[in-house]
C-alpha cells in the first residue's frame, strides 16, 4: 500500500484550519494568543540568525529548567504535532504494531498509519470517567508491540491520567519491550499542584508538549520531546530531514517567553478559572448534554442526547453563529467538544446561543 492510499492527512486539521471560524468561535482548544506588546522584548530578542543546529543552547537550558531534566533528553520541534511525529517516525518501523487510545485525536492515528504501522486501540469510555483501562490494555498489548501513545489530559474530553496509571501502563511496555508516547500538551493547563508528568516514571517514556495551549503562545511554535539521550540523538538526526535548522527568531523569542512564563501562566489561570464558572453554570443548567467535566483544562466534550451531531453542529453554525468541533473527528460522533480558552464574554455569548440553538433542537425533534 502506498503512503497516500494509507493516510491523506488530517481530516480535522483540514477543517479547523477552513470551517472552523465563526463570530462565536468555541471551537478553539487553547488559549487565547498571548500579545507580543505584553512581553519585554528588545530588537535583539528577534535577530534573524544565529548558532542552532541540535538546538539553540538557550533555549535547550530553558526548556531543561521548566521541565527539570537534562537538556540532552529534550529535542526542540516545531508545535507538538511535529514532535510526536519525529517520536513515531524515529521508534516505530513499517509493520511494528502501535496501540492507540480511542477516542483520540485525528494526527495521533494518522502518523502510524503514515509510516506503515499496524494500528490497534483500546478504549476509553464515558462511563469510566474516559479513564485507561489498565486490563483492556494489557490484553491486547503483545510482544509485537513498538508503542502504545495516549493523551494526557486526553484530548478531547479533558480526562486526566494520574501517576499511578502511567506506571502501570510504563510497566506493560517494558515487560514486551515498547516505549509510550504520551501527549502532554493539555497537561500545561494544570497551573496548581503536581502534575503526573510521564517522563519521571522511566525510560520506555517519551514525551511531548509544547507552549501553544496552555499559554496563548501558539505562534512560537515552541514544542519539545523528552527522551532518554539515546532516543533524543537519534531523533535529533531524524529531524534533520523534516526540519533542517529553525526559524532563530521564534527560537529566541521562545527563551523570552519562558523566563516570564510564571506571569504568562498567571494570566491564563485567571482566565480559565473565571470561564470554567460559567461553562459549569450552563452545564448545570442543560438536561439535554452527558458530560464528563474534568477538574481544569482548555476543552470538554458533552454528549448530545437525541439527534444528529452534525446537522446540530451545522444549525448552530448557520443560524446562530457559534462553532463547536462535530465529535466525528475525535471518533465521538455522539459528542462535540467545546473549547473554554477565549475571552470570557465571548464564551458567555457563544453559550447562550448554544443554549438557544439546544432549545430549536429539542422543539424539531
Amino acid at each position: 500500500m502506498s503512503i497516500t492510499e494509507r493516510v491523506k492527512g488530517s481530516t480535522y486539521i483540514e477543517w479547523a484550519k477552513t470551517q472552523a471560524g465563526a463570530p462565536f468561535n468555541l471551537a478553539t482548544s487553547g488559549l487565547i494568543h498571548y500579545p507580543l506588546a505584553e512581553l519585554p522584548v528588545t530588537l535583539a530578542d528577534i535577530e534573524l540568525s544565529g548558532p542552532s543546529f541540535y538546538g539553540y543552547a538557550p533555549l535547550l537550558a530553558a526548556l531543561a529548567d521548566k521541565c527539570g531534566v537534562d537538556s540532552d533528553c529534550i529535542v526542540h520541534a516545531t508545535g507538538t504535532s511535529l514532535a510526536n511525529h519525529l517520536a513515531m517516525a524515529t521508534i516505530l518501523e513499517p509493520g511494528d504494531e502501535v496501540i492507540v487510545e480511542q477516542p483520540a485525536y485525528d494526527p495521533l492515528l494518522a502518523v502510524p498509519r503514515y509510516l506503515g504501522a499496524t494500528v490497534k486501540r483500546f478504549r476509553r469510555r464515558l462511563e469510566d470517567g474516559f479513564g485507561v483501562d489498565l486490563d483492556e490494555l494489557g490484553r491486547i498489548v503483545t510482544n509485537r508491540t513498538k508503542l502504545i501513545v495516549l493523551t494526557n489530559m486526553h484530548n478531547p474530553t479533558g480526562a486526566l491520567t494520574d501517576k499511578e496509571t502511567l506506571k502501570q501502563t510504563g510497566e506493560l511496555a517494558r515487560s514486551v519491550g515498547a516505549r509510550v508516547l504520551v501527549d502532554e500538551v493539555y497537561l500545561e493547563a494544570i497551573f496548581e499542584g503536581a502534575r503526573p508528568f510521564a517522563f519521571q516514571l522511566g525510560s520506555e517514556f517519551v514525551t511531548t508538549s509544547s507552549l501553544t495551549k496552555a499559554y496563548g503562545l501558539s505562534g512560537l511554535r515552541c514544542g519539545w520531546i523528552l527522551a532518554e539521550p539515546e532516543l533524543a540523538r537519534r531523533i535529533w538526526r531524524l529531524h534533520d530531514i523534516f526540519g533542517g535548522i529553525p526559524a532563530h527568531s521564534a527560537e529566541r523569542l521562545s527563551v523570552v517567553a519562558l523566563g516570564h512564563l510564571d506571569r504568562i501562566a498567571a494570566r491564563a489561570n485567571a482566565l480559565l478559572d473565571r470561564n470554567w464558572l460559567v461553562l459549569n453554570q450552563f452545564l448545570d443548567s442543560r438536561d439535554d448534554l452527558e458530560t464528563f467535566r474534568p477538574s481544569c483544562g482548555t476543552v470538554i466534550s458533552p454528549r448530545l442526547k437525541f439527534g444528529n451531531v452534525e446537522h446540530f453542529c451545522a444549525l448552530l453554525r448557520e443560524q446562530y453563529e457559534t462553532s463547536v468541533v462535530p465529535g466525528h473527528f475525535f471518533e465521538m460522533p455522539e459528542h462535540f467538544r467545546i473549547g473554554i480558552g477565549i475571552p470570557t464574554d465571548i464564551l458567555q455569548k457563544g453559550l447562550e446561543r448554544l443554549g438557544a440553538a439546544l432549545g430549536e433542537w429539542a422543539a424539531r425533534s
